[in-house]
């Protein structure tokens, strides 16, 4: 995988803001006019609800948009190739791997963003540049069968000897997001950690050699948590019905999915200090290239609504346009908790990607199984 200089960042975000246009000056019917000139594209997501997204603007539109289901692992190396060889088959992209995009694809100028000018001021600022189409909370969960509220209120308590062995996640080694947020935590809300570590045990936190959050992932990790292979694994251990000792953990909300017919029995920890969670940015991105750009544009435009966003929203994640609001068969409740999940720094995404494998094998030497 090939890597230009940082500074190519700068040169593709004016690209990508002189492309958005006044608002005053943006036409939509102007814009389908153009797209339906077009031949049909195809849209990359991590998730296979991109089709029923794509599928319901082809019905709205009459014009042909193919969803892919393509694991974020594949995304960035895909994209790549198929620019180097000239060959877009991706012409929109919903990239999940937030820091590989912004150190990777961004700045090698294969990708653009654009905001819809006639959204713009529902899109909040940091969801802009790049174009947050939505955001997949992973949250602290518990077993609402067993308990009647959260029995943390903080995320130090899951280091303490009572909570060793009951703690379920993914396994950081293989899931980048996680270590990703380790580092954004590091970066941008180390004092909080600290903080919560002051309100748990009473006393300030010896940071003088390693941050506090450094500090919590080398407790957590030495309090043996179980590691599980997907987040649906992890939801199971938590929620399952029947058990005298669940787990406590961290989990994608779209699995609260699976409390709607009491497979599951769950309950974000909504008090829970610092943070209840984090939310992984997934980029709207527009392949350079493209024979399609108008029907690129409009169907990003149409990913920034409630109508296109429903499938997404409804699996529990949170759009990036803030006029959109939680799907009514959406699970978990999260949208009412939003602003209690670390907010993620788009600024710092090269440094993410960079210190991913120094927090891996942090992790690693950290862990007792």
């Amino acid at each position: 995988m090939f890597r230009l200089t940082k500074s190519c960042f700068g040169v593709l975000a004016l690209l990508g803001l002189a492309a958005q246009g006044a608002a005053e000056d943006f036409d939509l019917d102007a814009l389908i006019e153009a797209a339906r000139g077009e031949e049909p594209i195809t849209a990359y997501a991590s998730t296979g609800k991109i089709k029923t997204s794509a599928e319901a603007f082809t019905e709205k539109y009459g014009i042909e948009v193919n969803g892919s289901k393509v694991p974020s692992s594949a995304q960035i190396e895909m994209l790549i190739r198929e620019a180097q060889s000239e060959n877009i088959v991706g012409d929109v992209i919903v990239s999940a791997d937030a820091a590989a995009t912004l150190a990777e694809v961004v700045p090698s100028g294969i990708v653009m963003s654009w905001v819809p000018p006639d959204l713009a001021d529902t899109i909040p600022e940091d969801s802009q540049n790049p174009l947050v189409v939505y955001r997949d909370p992973a949250v602290w969960t518990y077993n609402s069968e067993r308990y009647d509220t959260c029995p943390v209120d903080n995320i130090w308590a899951l280091t303490d000897p009572e909570w060793s062995r009951k703690v379920a996640l993914g396994d950081p080694l293989n899931k980048p997001g996680y270590v990703d947020w380790f580092n954004q935590m590091e970066t941008h809300w180390d004092q909080s950690v600290a903080d919560a570590y002051e309100a748990h045990y009473g006393m300030a936190l010896d940071t003088s050699s390693q941050s506090a959050t450094a500090s919590w992932v080398q407790a957590l990790a030495s309090n043996s948590p179980l590691l599980t292979d997907s987040d649906s694994a992890a939801a199971e251990a938590i929620g399952t019905p029947g058990q005298d000792e669940p787990f406590m953990g961290l989990v994608s909300t779209a699995k609260y999915r699976d409390t709607v017919d009491g497979k599951l029995a769950m309950s974000i920890c909504e008090d829970i200090k610092p943070y209840i969670g984090y939310a992984n940015p997934n980029f709207g991105l527009i392949a350079v290239g493209t024979d399609s750009p108008n029907l690129a544009k409009l169907f990003i435009r149409f990913m920034m609504t409630e109508e296109g966003v429903a499938p997404m929203t409804k699996d529990g994640k949170v759009s990036g346009n803030s006029a959109v609001g939680q799907h009514p068969d959406e699970a978990s409740g999260v949208n009412a908790f939003s602003d209690r999940l670390t907010p993620h720094n788009a600024s710092t995404g090269n440094d993410d990607f960079d210190r991913r494998q120094d927090w891996q094998d942090f992790w690693r030497l950290s862990y007792k199984r």
